[in-house]
């Protein structure tokens, strides 16, 4: 039985996209949270691989006097995090995310998505690959005692039902890098943010703004942010963050590893894109109820 839950719940905790991911939101495996080593950065650690290349750096230097080069970018994350807060209620997307876990890239996996801000809550719907299709995912926070629920599409491992997890539990999160409690474009701007100050105390650090980016035909502006130098200080060597220049948001985040020989290619770790954003639907609490008609929890 246990077996057959972790296959069902290979993808149930994703993302966070958002991916609070490049902000290095991370997992908190079981409950516990990990003690943070030495010259770690802020936010939580992933569950899965994290950067490899700057294993043994040593620190980054202090950043000099004057306008950092994270300073725009800062200032674009904090202005949308407050209109995410301000004008955004909920939104269905179609999330796509990207993950590599225990050294490998996985497949991209699709899922249907309403997100609630307040009281959060999320559901999936998962539209690919064939190996998790039609699974759903419920996650409201107060109810179900604090736990998200799960099903299997099809096959055998639809025979084991409707399941009940701690979204950081162990089985919850195999095979995910984040739990279902991070997603969202506003837990993946907040962690931004928060890198961002981090990171912004160090030098080594370039910034470049690409205008008039496109994800899924949305026009954007894409904000590159590298250490070349492999530093302990550093989550990543190189993170790429899409904002949608009519919603205001982020859309997408990408995030690199640095090369693993010189001259070599910088090695993805994770990546997530939400596409067809839809705004204040007027969801309500029947939106995330597993009783829901259009739904297949089987709960009564």
């Amino acid at each position: 039985m246990i077996g057959s839950t972790k296959t069902l719940l290979r993808s149930v905790a994703s993302l966070t996209l958002v991916m609070a991911t490049a902000c290095g939101s991370l997992a908190v495996v079981c409950g516990q949270s990990p003690v943070a080593p030495a010259g770690a950065v802020p936010g939580l650690v992933p569950n899965g691989d994290q950067s490899k290349g700057n294993i043994g750096a040593g620190d980054a230097v202090a950043s000099a006097a004057g306008l950092h080069p994270l300073e725009p970018a800062l200032d674009i994350a904090q202005k949308g995090l407050a209109s995410i807060r301000n004008n955004i209620k909920d939104y269905s997307c179609t999330v796509v995310k990207r993950e590599r876990i225990d050294g490998k890239l996985g497949e991209p996996e699709y899922m249907f998505s309403k997100i609630r801000q307040q009281p959060f809550s999320v559901y999936l719907y998962f539209l690919g690959p064939d190996s998790v299709k039609g699974q759903e995912v419920i996650y409201a926070d107060g109810r179900n005692d604090g736990n998200m629920l799960a099903h299997a599409g099809s096959g055998v491992r639809a025979m084991v039902g409707t399941v009940s997890l701690k979204p950081q539990s162990m089985l919850a999160m195999a095979g995910n890098r984040y739990p279902i409690t991070e997603l969202g474009v506003e837990n993946l701007t907040r962690r931004l943010v928060e890198v961002a100050e981090h990171d912004r105390n160090f030098g080594e650090c370039d910034v470049n703004f690409f205008p008039n980016a496109k994800v899924n035909g949305r026009i954007c502006t894409c904000i590159q942010v590298t250490h070349p130098v492999p530093r302990r200080n550093f989550r990543f060597h190189l993170a790429r963050v899409f904002i949608d220049d009519e919603l205001t948001v982020p859309i997408r985040y990408e995030a690199y590893d640095w090369p693993q020989e010189a001259g070599g290619q910088p090695l993805l770790l994770e990546e997530y894109t939400y596409m067809n954003v839809k705004t204040n639907n007027g969801f309500t609490d029947a939106d995330f109820d597993p009783r829901n008609a259009a739904y297949k929890f089987g709960v009564k």
